[in-house]
């Protein structure tokens, strides 16, 4: 079907959606839907967090180390899906969410429900989640905001708030330029006091409770004068013209009823999970418990945070002054002198990337990616774009690892494991760069296109050698054969140009493949009609 086809198709649709008058009027051009210019206030972090409890708690410890911050990585998916219920606990004044996605599925729903119980005792809670997927049109979650102590807000929403996937095609198709712009933040804030950001959003695959994929990812817990900044942040997005209030955009109202509605489906899901290891009381210390009581003590180091304006198309053609988290990011990355250490579930490095990573390695310096394989990619639109890097990157001297959805060595050497103990397929999700051994970034940017121009990032980049060997133990042991896949370079094919191959270890014997390894034809043909599209901008 040709492009202008395509578009009459999509103009019938939307023509359709306003002659229903389904939940709303689509956008006729590229300003934001009907309901997004209503006055709405502005608000911000708690300004006194030291008289709260955690803040007296946090506060003299800060004070020791002047100049830094504290952190901690969580791992395990179980662990910090428990973070967040604890932290959703001890708060005692404010709560701020800020995700690209929450999803009412089990652990969305327990997650939810702790934001309702922080609401109930008083705490001021705001939400902010972006409107890619459906939790912005969720008529049981925006009831939410009937609350009066809850705040729900959407990032740059379509105007359509109904159930008819179609018709979002149609005002996409009408409003791409704006609604191609995409949050893909990942923070939680408690009392201005405690972070946790990283690559996680919110849902069962997020946390090991799904049979179908299980993320790899990383959690940053963060304490000390940080947390203002990313409270900072947060801000900075929630008073932008991009969030809407949820109760501007659609038809059917939050109200007491909707609410009340809501409260007892979250509470009869409650009550299914109950004796879960989700649900199980934390009288054992959880993951935030041992870090506050010092059995598992925060790790002080120098830090920034970093994060691009709500607005960065506008920053990024010069229209207004602001930050781009990837010029931060990628200016530490040119500077390195002997490693370059890359983590990325989705891998398109564009001309500009590969120009770092080709001046990089004339200098001598080791560049090392560890990335999803065809096999446990999650999103083989993107894995069609990244296809054509891998010969030149290997070219270059680039060391490549794609790793395999079933774990055949899973224990991290002294102590713990890359996933959980179920057969559920690892997908990798985190997003870290390691410089020289010495910094770390730590965040929710994928080393693709549509992180570094569509998407709003945030991100740590910190200096410390202890949290630098966690992660590049975790890598090492990411990177063995035994996980994942070892590029190489093969003879040249029928067409003179190098192959790839791809060395693994299976029953402790090693393998080498000459094609796509464990991939069924109709996945390998998937890609390579997709490589035929002209998207990699988008992806």
């Amino acid at each position: 079907m040709s492009d202008a086809i395509s578009r009459f198709c999509l103009c019938i649709y939307a023509a359709l959606a306003i002659a229903l008058g389904a939940c709303s009027v689509l956008p006729t051009d590229t300003t934001l839907p009907l309901g997004a210019h209503i006055a709405r206030p502005e608000s911000t972090a708690l300004a006194n967090p030291e008289q709260t409890k955690l803040g007296q708690s946090l506060e003299p410890r800060a004070r020791e180390h002047q100049g830094m911050a504290g952190f901690r990585l969580i791992s395990s998916g179980v662990a910090c899906f428990r973070a967040r219920i604890e932290m959703a606990a001890l708060a005692e004044k404010t709560l701020d969410v800020q995700y690209y996605s929450i999803e009412s599925d089990q652990t969305g729903r327990l997650f939810i429900q702790s934001l309702l119980d922080a609401a109930d005792r008083g705490v001021r809670v705001r939400i902010l989640v972006d409107d890619s997927k459906a939790v912005g049109r969720d008529a049981e979650i925006g009831a939410l905001a009937a609350h009066p102590s809850i705040e729900l807000r959407v990032f740059n929403p379509f105007s359509y708030r109904g159930p008819l996937e179609f018709m979002r095609v149609a005002e996409f198709a009408l409003n791409e330029k704006r609604l191609t712009y995409r949050m893909h933040n990942k923070l939680f804030v408690v009392d201005n006091e405690i972070a946790l950001t990283g690559g996680r959003n919110i849902g069962d695959a997020y946390f090991a409770a799904s049979e179908t994929r299980e993320f790899g990812d990383y959690d940053l817990v963060v304490a000390g004068p940080m947390v203002r900044q990313l409270s900072g942040s947060f801000d900075a997005f929630w008073n932008s013209p991009l969030a809407i209030p949820i109760q501007n955009l659609v038809v059917f109202k939050p109200t007491k009823e909707r609410l009340d509605a809501y409260r007892e489906s979250l509470r009869s899901h409650n009550t299914t999970m109950d004796g879960g290891v989700y649900t199980r009381p934390m009288s054992d210390g959880g993951p935030v418990a041992n870090i506050l009581s010092g059995k598992r003590p925060l790790i002080w180091a120098r830090a920034e945070a970093i994060y691009d304006s709500p607005e960065k198309e506008k920053v990024d053609s010069g229209k207004q002054a602001g930050q781009l988290l990837r010029e931060r990011v990628e200016t530490a990355a040119a500077a390195v002198k002997s490693e370059l250490l890359l983590v990325t579930p989705y891998l398109v490095p564009g001309d500009e990337g590969m120009r770092l990573f080709t001046g990089l390695r004339s200098r001598n310096a080791r560049v090392r990616i560890l990335t999803n394989s065809l096999q446990s990619t999650d999103a083989p639109i993107t894995f069609s774009a990244y296809d054509r890097y891998r010969v030149p990157m290997l070219q270059a001297g680039i060391e490549l690892y794609e790793v395999r959805p079933q774990l055949g060595e899973p224990k991290v050497p002294g102590g713990g494991s890359l996933k959980s103990s179920s057969s559920t397929p690892f997908v990798l999700h985190a997003k870290i760069f390691v410089f020289d051994q010495q910094q770390v970034f730590v965040g929710s940017m994928n080393y693709d296109e549509r992180s570094r121009r569509l998407n709003t990032e945030l991100g740590v980049l910190i200096e410390s050698p202890e949290l630098v060997k966690e992660i590049v133990e975790r890598f090492d042991a990411v990177a063995k054969p035994a996980n994942s896949y070892v590029l190489a370079l093969g003879p040249p094919g029928l067409t003179g140009k190098p192959e790839l191959q791809w060395r693994t270890e299976e029953n402790g014997a090693i393998v080498v493949y000459d094609n796509e390894p464990n991939v069924d034809a109709a996945r390998r043909f998937k890609v390579d009609a997709l490589k035929f599209l002209p998207l990699e901008s988008q992806l």
